[in-house]
């Protein structure tokens, strides 16, 4: 069934109405939908370079509103909606003991979801059910949506197809290494 997903997902792409599609993809893949926006976002950019900035915007300003809408579900229907959604993910063992320390580290924990293969919309409904101010959720979100987006797009804007691969086999690995390093250098300042 992902499969399918995954290839009409990617059909999309060539629709005349792509940036809508866009817009959809991004906005529902913040809150419940299993496919990332990158899987459109990089055949439409390849297909017109001239676009990428449009795109990524378009994907970025989706995203922090279907954030905003995973959000949402987890402050006002996290029973009904939000814990089957993270059951469904396999997250649901991890939810009580992770909502403790989660807005110790929302900042954080925002940021690592935007940015790398984690998915995000376990993050916005997490925000939603402990409670994170939504003023610190929407900065990051924006934050961390637009270095993905941006950076995917630059990347094709710069380097065209030859780099499709290494973005899509590895660049969810390099913003994870990139996080863990950052978050590695935050520690070190503040405890050492």
């Amino acid at each position: 069934m992902i499969k399918r997903l995954y290839q009409w997902t990617l059909s999309l792409a060539e629709h005349p109405h792509a940036l809508w599609a866009l817009f959809l993809v991004a906005f529902v893949e913040s809150s419940f939908f299993p496919i990332p926006p990158d899987i459109l976002m990089i055949p439409m950019i390849i297909a017109q370079p001239r676009r990428a900035w449009l795109i990524a915007s378009v994907a970025l300003f989706a995203s922090v509103l279907g954030g905003l809408l995973g959000y949402a579900i987890g402050a006002l229907a996290f029973e009904t909606l939000g814990q089957p959604i993270l059951s469904s993910l396999g997250k649901a063992d991890a939810m009580a003991e992770f909502s403790e320390r989660f807005n110790d580290l929302g900042f954080w924990a925002v940021l690592t979801a935007g940015v790398t293969p984690f998915p995000y919309k376990v993050i916005t409904i997490m925000s939603g059910w402990t409670g994170m101010p939504l003023a610190t959720f929407i900065v990051t979100s924006i934050l961390a949506r637009g270095l993905r987006f941006f950076i995917v797009a630059g990347l094709l804007w710069q380097f065209g197809a030859p780099i499709r691969d290494f973005i899509e086999r590895r660049l969810g690995l390099m913003f994870t290494l990139a996080v863990a390093l950052l978050l590695a250098g935050f520690f070190a300042v503040r405890y050492l």
